[in-house]
């Protein structure tokens, strides 16, 4: 029986990021990333988004990445590449080239910059969609494009794009989620995109998150959100309130900073970021550096490591 598009997108999709080692991409440490994210049971690994310093890398990295997220995984979750841009023609063309990689699927966001209208939003996604038979889903972000998808977009796309297939939601508003049911319906999958709000927005009808904090703490990740699935709903809030501090922390700056520090802070990969991204500034690591300390010492998670 085919799966349900709520029953593909269900659960913990994290949202990569991609180690460096002295200027380019560090294959070894990112193959070992992807190898714990799938260990603890995330059900999608997205490469080569926000969190995976997509806008700094070449076409080329962007492939690479792409293929050896799918080499990796080797079936074992979905891979969901990141295929944004402000321009429509690159944005297909990445479409298409995470398709030759070997992607299963796509999460576009809306054009940065530009600040189309919604009609502009119409179009871009029409002419993406229309260039590719791959899965699409949309990733609406005002607080970094400047612009959001409005519920009513949604619907028109859905209705008009047949890969339409989802939405990753990250602007910050719990309400958007009953919003986008009532026009897209509830067989539509609606991912979290800030992982604080995870258990507030399956609450709301949601099915899964698009995770940055699951790079730190994938199993963790995965215990709240199964919890929550199988109707633990006490298991699931106490996990939630216990991961609440990190889920501040690792946005005390701006996505992957945090990240990719708290991952050097655990041994797991170089905290190096590309430029204009700079390393955190030294209060702020210090709280992060704490608050990992009291995460590994909680007893909470003991048991689910």
């Amino acid at each position: 029986m085919t799966a349900s598009a709520n029953e593909r997108f269900s659960g913990v999709f994290t949202a990569l990021v991609t180690p460096f080692s002295s200027g380019g991409v560090d294959f070894e440490a990112f193959d070992a990333l992807v190898e714990r994210q799938i260990a603890a049971g995330v059900s999608g690994l997205v490469p080569v988004g926000t969190t995976g310093e997509a806008a700094t890398l070449s076409d080329e990295e962007a492939d690479q990445v792409i293929r050896r997220t799918v080499k990796v995984a080797a079936g074992r979750a979905i891979v969901i590449a990141g295929a944004g841009s402000n321009s429509t023609a690159v944005a297909i063309e990445k479409a298409q080239r995470a398709k030759a990689a070997g992607a299963d699927g796509l999460l576009v966001v809306t054009p940065y910059y530009n600040k189309p209208t919604q009609a502009g939003l119409v179009g871009h996604y029409q002419a993406v969609c229309g260039a590719t038979d791959l899965p699409v889903m949309l990733y609406s972000v005002p607080g970094r494009c400047g612009v959001e998808i409005a519920a009513s977009t949604c619907a028109r796309l859905r209705e008009t794009c047949p890969n339409v297939v989802a939405i990753k939601e990250a602007g910050g508003s719990v309400a958007r989620v009953t919003e986008i049911r009532r026009a897209c319906g509830a067989d539509f999958p609606i991912h979290s995109g800030d992982d604080g709000l995870t258990l507030p927005f399956l609450a709301s009808g949601a099915v899964g998150v698009t995770s940055v904090v699951s790079n730190v703490a994938p199993a963790e990740m995965v215990a709240m959100v199964s919890a929550w699935q199988r109707g633990d709903w006490t298991n699931a809030l106490s996990l939630h309130d216990e991961l609440s501090e990190l889920f501040d922390a690792l946005f005390i700056e701006a996505n992957p900073g945090p990240a990719k520090a708290a991952l050097a802070i655990a041994g797991l990969a170089s905290p190096e970021l590309r430029a204009p991204m700079a390393q955190m500034e030294p209060d702020n690591l210090a709280r992060l550096s704490g608050v990992l300390s009291r995460f590994r010492a909680n007893p909470v998670f003991q048991e689910i490591r």
